[in-house]
């Protein structure tokens, strides 16, 4: 595949996400959850500031991408 189509290929797994953190697909995953995410180290456990999902989250490679995945489609949304 082409450079140009790299969105296509990154999002493969619909609901992936959603299904890690324990939201429902068809509620939107809070941002503070998702740049908590993003900012903690990779092994780390996180505490959840929503009250969607789970209380806590340890920090993995792949939750880590998908979570900077999700932020940076949703500013590209904007």
């Amino acid at each position: 595949m082409n450079r140009k189509y790299w969105i296509q290929r990154a999002v493969r797994k619909r609901g992936s996400l959603s299904r890690q953190l324990g939201i429902p697909e068809e509620e939107n995953i809070p941002v503070a959850l998702l740049r908590k995410i993003a900012k903690a180290k990779i092994g780390s456990t996180i505490e959840n500031p929503t009250k969607k999902g789970r209380r806590r989250y340890t920090v993995t490679r792949l939750l880590k991408r998908r979570a900077v995945l999700a932020l940076t489609l949703k500013q590209l949304k904007k």
